[in-house]
């Protein structure tokens, strides 16, 4: 079962560390981290601000580099990338949510969607096609054309997921995605996160305070001072 789980994972990770200098000292941000998340798993990771959650995911999607260790993705170690092949990763195999949704507000639903489509020099009509069937996903179809200002909190955070979505990616990292939610709507936007999940098979990483991503989660990462345990 270990040499299945190590063949089918999206993210390996191995002694990650990551060391940031202030003044004449040197703070240990990650002290040697193990990590791995395989399909259709949804990970919690959780700590208090600081504890290092949030540069572990840019370490994971390959936006900042560990003091040492080894970070692997769909089977390929991104300290052998170059930086224009680790961008091509995250356009085609990664996406990523925030605790803003960092819409364009003069801009539709949809056309927030369609963004990483343009990107990558999409068709026009099958970005369109890619991008409805994004908001479908995540029930937000008849809303597609409601400009961002229009729609609620829950709603904007429906499409930063769509976005997330739309390049059809293998892993989401989501760093707090219901920090700015009341409960009932960051509870209904875990459900939905977990059902996507399960449902397409990626691999989902949120660093989360939020009890209810914790209580959903298929499993637990707690990071304390730069170590991770389960649970």
């Amino acid at each position: 079962m270990a040499e299945q789980a190590v063949a089918t994972a999206i993210v390996d990770a191995h002694g990650i560390t990551r060391d940031f200098t202030s003044g004449s000292s040197v703070v240990h941000a990650l002290r040697g981290i193990d990590l791995r998340v395989l399909p259709g798993e949804f990970v919690a990771l959780r700590g208090r601000s600081g504890s290092g959650k949030t540069t572990l995911l840019n370490i994971l999607v390959g936006l900042d580099d560990p003091t040492s260790g080894t970070v692997i993705v769909l089977g390929r170690e991104l300290a052998k990338m170059s930086e224009t092949e680790r961008a091509h990763l995250r356009s085609h195999n990664v996406g990523m949510m925030f605790q803003n949704a960092h819409l364009f507000p003069s801009l539709t639903a949809q056309e927030n969607v369609e963004i990483p489509l343009r990107l990558v020099r999409m068709d026009p009509a099958q970005r369109t096609k890619k991008a409805r069937q994004a908001l479908e996903l995540v029930h937000l179809g008849p809303r597609a054309h409601h400009r961002g200002l229009e729609l609620s909190g829950g709603e904007q955070q429906r499409v930063a997921l769509a976005r997330a979505l739309v390049h059809e990616p293998q892993f989401i990292v989501a760093d707090e995605p219901t920090g700015n939610l009341d409960s009932m709507t960051g509870r209904d936007i875990t459900h939905l996160l977990r059902e996507i999940t399960h449902r397409t098979n990626i691999g989902m990483l949120i660093a989360t305070h939020d009890m209810t991503v914790v209580n959903a989660a298929d499993r637990v990462l707690q990071i304390n001072d730069g170590l991770i345990v389960e649970g």
